[in-house]
Parts: C-alpha cells; sequence; structure tokens
C-alpha cells in the first residue's frame, strides 16, 4: 500500500505474516520521529502494518534493526496520548505511549512539530484503528476469508483518511470519525453496532456455507458502499441505506437500528458534552468557590446533623434521637430509605413537571480575588505543605498500628488485645438491630448534658493511649537502579 523504501530487516519481519504497510514516517528531516525509553532517545522511522508497528533506529548510513510493537496478539496493549519534554519533563503534548505486558516500560513515541498536535493525532488514530480491529477479530472470534475482510476494511478506512489528508480538507481534524471502529469506541453504544456486525457476519458466513456454489466476489457486501462514497456509482434513495464505514445498512437491518440509535444518543451527549464546555472555569481558587456553593446544601445538612450530634439544642436532638432509636428497634431502616428514595423521586418529577419551557436556574458564585504570580505560588506551596503533613501523619498510624500487630509495645498491645476480644464477643451475642442501635446511641449521646464530662475523660484516655504507642521503624534506602543511571 505504502511505496517508500523499507529495509530488508523489516521485511523479513512483515513476510512471515503477510503484513500490508499502512503508513510510514520520519524519512524526512523536517518531519522526525522519536522513541523515548526510559531516559533515552532515539531518532528513527516509524512503520504502521495492518497487524504491529515497527520503529527502527537511525544509524550512521542506514536503519537499525526494527523493534515491533505487538497490535494483533493479546498483550494487554495500551495507546494513548503523552506528553514529552526535556530531562523526562512533561511539556509537550505531542506523543504516543504504547504499553503492553511485553515490554519491562512503556514506549513514547514523540511526532515533533511547530505548532499543534495533528500529527500525534493522526497517527494515534490508525494506531488505535488497527488495535481495535484485532480486538474485534480476538472478542468475537473471526476467522479466515470475515478475518481477512474486516482487516481490509479497517485498512481501507486508514486510505481514505490519507486521501482526505492529502488532500488538506478543513474537517480532517476529527480523525475518528473517519475510522469505523475509532468511532464505534467513541459512539455510545458502539459495542451494540459491533456486536451486530459480529452476528451479522457469522449469519452471513453461515448462509455462504449452506450455498458452497456461491462465488468468492459474491462475499463482499462493501464494494457498492465503497464505489458510492467515492462517488462512481449513485447511492440511491438514502433513506433505504445507511452506510457504516463501508458496510451497507439496510433499511430495516438490526445493523442500520444499532447505528441510527446510537447516532441520536451521539447527539443528546454532544449537547450535554457543549454544556459541560460551557461552564468550565479557569483558576484552583475558582473552583473551589463553584464546589463549595455546589455543595452548599450538603453542608447546611451536615451542619444540622452536627449541632444535633453536639446537642446545641437538647429538645431537638432528644426528639431526633427518640426517633431514630425507634426506627431501628422496629426494624424500619429499610423501610425508612425506601420512603427517602420515593420522597427524592417524587421532587424531581414535581420539579420536571413545572418547569417545563423555563430555563435552568443559574449558579451565581462571587469570585474570589485575583493573585499574582507570588501570591499563587505560596498558595500552591502552602497547599504542598498541607498534603505533606497529611501523608506524614498516615505513615504515623500506619506505622503505629504495625507496631500493635507485631505487639511491640506490652501495655498498648494487651490493652489492644482485650478490646478485640471484648468487640469480638459484644458482635458475636448481640443480634445486629440491637447492634446498631447500640452504635447509634454511642455516637449520637456522647455531647449530650448526661454523658458530656464522661466522654471528654475518655477522649482524653484514648488519646494518651494512643501517644504512648511507638512508631514502628522506617529505613530508607537509595535506589541502586537510579545510581546507575546518573553514572
Amino acid at each position: 500500500m505504502k511505496t517508500q523504501s523499507e529495509s530488508s530487516l523489516l521485511s523479513g519481519f512483515r513476510s512471515q505474516r503477510g503484513e500490508r504497510v499502512l503508513e510510514v514516517d520520519g524519512t524526512l528531516t523536517t518531519q522526525p520521529v522519536l522513541e523515548h525509553v526510559g531516559i533515552s532517545t532515539w531518532p528513527g522511522r516509524l512503520t504502521l502494518t495492518d497487524h504491529a508497528l515497527y520503529f527502527e533506529a537511525v544509524k550512521v548510513v542506514t536503519f537499525d534493526k526494527p523493534k515491533s510493537y505487538e497490535l494483533a496478539e493479546d498483550a494487554k496493549q495500551i495507546v494513548k496520548p503523552e506528553l514529552t519534554g526535556p530531562w523526562g519533563s512533561r511539556l509537550f503534548d505531542k506523543a504516543v505511549m504504547y504499553k503492553s505486558t511485553t515490554l519491562a516500560e512503556p514506549v513514547i513515541i514523540e511526532f515533533p512539530e511547530l505548532a499543534g498536535h495533528s500529527r500525534r493525532d493522526y497517527w494515534l488514530a490508525i494506531i488505535s484503528e488497527v488495535l481495535y480491529v484485532h480486538r474485534f477479530v480476538r472478542k468475537f472470534d473471526i476467522s479466515g476469508v470475515d478475518k481477512e475482510e474486516i482487516i481490509l476494511k479497517a485498512s481501507l478506512g486508514i486510505l481514505r483518511l490519507q486521501a482526505i489528508e492529502e488532500l488538506a480538507f478543513p474537517a480532517s481534524n476529527r480523525y475518528e470519525s473517519l475510522l469505523l471502529f475509532n468511532l464505534c469506541d467513541k459512539l455510545p453504544g458502539g459495542d451494540v453496532i459491533l456486536e451486530t456486525l459480529a452476528s451479522t457476519i457469522s449469519s452471513r458466513s453461515s448462509a455462504h456455507a449452506n450455498q458452497p456454489g456461491m462465488s468468492i466476489g459474491m462475499r463482499s457486501m462493501s464494494a457498492f458502499a465503497v464505489l458510492s462514497n467515492l462517488g462512481m456509482v449513485s447511492p440511491g434513495n438514502n433513506s433505504e441505506r445507511l452506510f457504516v464505514g463501508e458496510i451497507v445498512v439496510g433499511e430495516m437491518s438490526s445493523l442500520q437500528k444499532a447505528v441510527t440509535e446510537s447516532m441520536n444518543n451521539y447527539k443528546k451527549v454532544e449537547l450535554a458534552q457543549a454544556t459541560v464546555d460551557g461552564v468550565k472555569v479557569d483558576g484552583l481558587d475558582t473552583n473551589l468557590v463553584v464546589m463549595k456553593e455546589l455543595l452548599s446544601p450538603v453542608s447546611d445538612v451536615w451542619r444540622f446533623l452536627v449541632s444535633l450530634a453536639l446537642w446545641d439544642e437538647p429538645l431537638k436532638s432528644f426528639v431526633f434521637c427518640l426517633l431514630s432509636s425507634s426506627i431501628i428497634i422496629r426494624g424500619w431502616v429499610v423501610y425508612f430509605l425506601v420512603m427517602v428514595i420515593l420522597l427524592s423521586a417524587t421532587v424531581m418529577l414535581l420539579t420536571r413537571l413545572t418547569s417545563q419551557g423555563k430555563p435552568m436556574t443559574e449558579v451565581k458564585v462571587t469570585s474570589p480575588p485575583s493573585m499574582n504570580t507570588m501570591e499563587q505560588l505560596l498558595a500552591v506551596q502552602n497547599a504542598i505543605s498541607k498534603v505533606e503533613e497529611l501523608v506524614q501523619d498516615a505513615n504515623i498510624v500506619l506505622l503505629k498500628i504495625r507496631a500493635l500487630l507485631l505487639a511491640f509495645p506490652s501495655q498498648a498491645t494487651d490493652k489492644a488485645i482485650l478490646a478485640l476480644l471484648l468487640m469480638a464477643l459484644v458482635l458475636a451475642l448481640l443480634p445486629t438491630r440491637l447492634l446498631i442501635l447500640a452504635m447509634f446511641l454511642e455516637v449520637f449521646t456522647n455531647h449530650s448534658p448526661l454523658r458530656r464530662a464522661s466522654t471528654e475523660r475518655c477522649t482524653r484516655r484514648l488519646r494518651e493511649w494512643w501517644f504512648s504507642i511507638p512508631a514502628a521503624p522506617v529505613v530508607v534506602e537509595k535506589d541502586n537502579k537510579e545510581d546507575k543511571k546518573t553514572k
């Protein structure tokens, strides 16, 4: 398919499986291709076939032995966009990452260009198309002529994309919309389309098996679609046919129904995504203000429950405690949850009926005061310091728990063992309903007027016991691999 020259080594690799070359890049000095593995970077030539991806590093006058990155076999491959930069930094969005179980570390292939990342997007789309078509073949166990036809359909889609790229059409930046399996991966319900396509192929193969006299040329159901897309024949009545890639779908077929439903859902998703893109705001402080405003109802409910638990208003707290205890004792917790869910659904239904034709109420927030660069750096530094303190505290908790489990402190461990034995005894003897009631009363009545003094005393003793537990020792060792890399 491609006329670019290739090395004899790569030709030997391809001839074993009869692979077809779909795209080659890195042959021009103005458009290099760089391979990043660890901290090493090599320029070279990248070749995509209908089964694998090959990279040949540049030598003095020739290319090195090609490295093969499998796309046809199941190796848990992951292909996604990646950021690259000097010395391992993540600055430029111009690369594709390939990861699989056969590689010790991911491979990053960079497509440098002055502006944008269209080369990267193009290569990401065609690599993903080859990967997706082989996943489709493996998932539905397609073999023989049907397998070759499906792979050829994906290859023809890539060739069509190349033709559009060479014509420099303005709509050629959405590569996935021109590739069948990429499109099914993006569309809502795309998996249903692929399942229907697989069942169509299976039923067609069964029909051909029952008619052995049918010629091979009559097997293809996409010739009319290819000619119609090229404008060489008239497609006829568009309301009676639908084209998905190179497949002609009849008006009443299950495949057309799946595609139509998926496209309708995609329109809804596009409208919803447009609203999502419209409400995005820049700045961490502004996003925090918006989140605080959105969570204000939850915060109000939480503050109300905390005030009840602190017994700020004893009468309300007593009534809440009495009602909750009655619900738990009578076993009405499930019915209470059902009532809450039904009430939520009723409120949503009434809101929908009363707000038909009215625009959605906007969330109004006050923007925080703007900060200069120095203030932003200080805010980031403070946030990092707080996160570091939280991680340190979490590590201390884990180390103290480790010391308890290893019975390092004798007195603290004795108390912990006794508490665990009592807890196991209570769990074994008390019914679940009474256990839930006891836990609720213990938590809710901690700050009641009758128990406030004893709660403070028990909390102090528990804090003193926790502080008396030593942390398990930790030894931080240097990584010998990193030392070797720096040398």
